[in-house]
């Protein structure tokens, strides 16, 4: 990887070299520049540096869920009106990523995922200071915005230079450092704003951000597989006519739709039940519970392995199957049966969106940056709708309006899963 020429500078300088330029090991007697395996140290540095990409995007985007009773009382709104500090971030995120992905096809990943979260961070740090509700939600849509130039690209750098043997296992890794990310997020910021004002929980959370993102420019190797694209309109209708008749790929689209709108509106939701009665739980102990969030360091990589051993369709299939399960044991009243409700939708949340993530590179034939675009920009959609929407059945039912709402999208996606499963059998025949 290159380096600044002056290395004492604190000026973080992304050249389009970082990006294009070969590293070792040089390429192989037949010409070609040989994927990166597992057990290398160029693995170990890609593996460390998604980690941290991983981890600061999630904890970047979600460090306000747990805030939102707080951020209710606050600013005197609503608890769907306090949705939308998570909502607008997804939501700008999923429009970004019809932009982002394209353009890291020409200008190369690296530089588009540095960037981003160096813009993040700040991004986050400045909405520390905002004193209106108004600004608030500025800085949120421009975090989203920002971290747009993360989620596809990260996706797209794995599927060029991983070996495909353990393309699955490597994305899981990934997978497995956004649960980390989004457990840390909740975690810190939900403890803070027990002691301190909800502005030093989302600052810190900038501060670690920032930390991150320049440990990840340090160490990602630069792309050895890319080649760059065109940003012609013409092409990326072109590209995206190619993904949308794919028989596949609108599936998993959708699947990334369902499985995150479901995922974002119980974790919205959840912290509203145990703050009240019966449970009158703190907002630290709330906090605490995003715990939970270390299945998905197991089940994420886990899926991957897995699947190549029995198949996508099947492991998608009880992923989510065990998202379900999990979802319908939060229905009963002990604390119990929910934290574990919650750990089993977790772990299944996570090992599902590692297989259907890593569907997608194997099924988009080229422009798979455009592709990931096109199945994240699903996935945060249904994250911002979703959201939202499911303030409408907490407010009008409560926990069992949820759970209706939450089985009916889950019950979609396992159907969607059974025809994506047909159609990995009939290409595989």
């Amino acid at each position: 990887m290159s380096t600044p020429s002056n290395p004492a500078s604190n000026a973080v300088s992304v050249s389009l070299l970082d990006d294009v330029e070969p590293l070792s090991p040089k390429p192989t007697a037949n010409g070609k520049t040989p994927y990166i395996k597992r057990g290398t140290p160029q693995f170990m540095r890609v593996t460390l540096a998604l980690f941290s990409a991983g981890l600061a995007t999630f904890a970047l985007l979600y460090c306000v869920q747990p805030l939102l009773p707080v951020l209710s009382q606050a600013f005197s709104i609503s608890p769907a009106t306090s949705s939308l500090s998570l909502s607008v971030a997804t939501g700008t995120m999923a429009c970004g990523l019809l932009f982002t992905g394209p353009l890291s096809d020409t200008v190369g990943r690296k530089n588009v995922m540095v960037v981003s979260l160096m813009l993040a961070s700040i991004c986050t740090l400045i909405c520390a200071f905002m004193t209106s509700w108004q600004g608030v939600l500025i800085m949120r849509a421009m975090i989203g915005l920002s971290l747009s130039g993360v989620a596809a690209v990260a996706m797209s750098y794995l599927s060029e230079e991983i070996h495909p043997s353990v393309l699955a296992f490597s994305m899981g890794l990934y997978i497995s450092g956004n649960s980390i990310g989004g457990m840390s997020g909740r975690l810190v910021s939900g403890v803070l704003s027990d002691y301190f004002p909800w502005r030093i929980s989302v600052g810190a959370i900038g501060v670690l951000a920032l930390i991150s993102a320049l440990t990840f420019w340090k160490i990602l190797p630069a792309s050895r597989h890319f080649r760059p694209g065109s940003l012609r309109p013409k092409a990326l209708l072109l590209n995206a006519k190619l993904h949308w008749h794919d028989a596949g790929l609108p599936l998993l689209f959708l699947e990334g739709f369902l499985l995150m709108g479901s995922f974002v509106t119980l974790f919205n939701y959840i912290g509203y039940r145990l703050l009240a009665s019966p449970y009158l739980l703190s907002q630290a102990v709330v906090g605490l519970l995003s715990v939970v969030y270390l299945t998905g360091t197991y089940s994420s990589p886990k899926a991957g392995a897995l699947t190549a051993r029995y198949g996508r369709g099947p492991v998608l299939s009880i992923s989510i199957a065990i998202m379900l399960l999990g979802l319908l044991i939060t229905a009963f009243s002990p604390l119990l049966c929910v934290f574990l409700g919650m750990m089993m939708f977790a772990a299944g949340f996570f090992a599902s969106h590692a297989v259907a993530s890593g569907w997608i590179g194997q099924r988009a034939r080229r422009a798979k940056g455009q592709a990931s675009s096109m199945y994240l920009f699903s996935y945060y959609f249904g994250s911002s709708l979703a959201g939202t929407v499911g303030g409408v059945f907490w407010y009008s039912y409560g926990w069992a309006g949820i759970t209706v709402f939450l089985a009916t999208l889950l019950i979609i996606a396992l159907l969607v899963s059974f025809r994506l499963k047909q159609l990995d059998a009939a290409l595989s025949g």
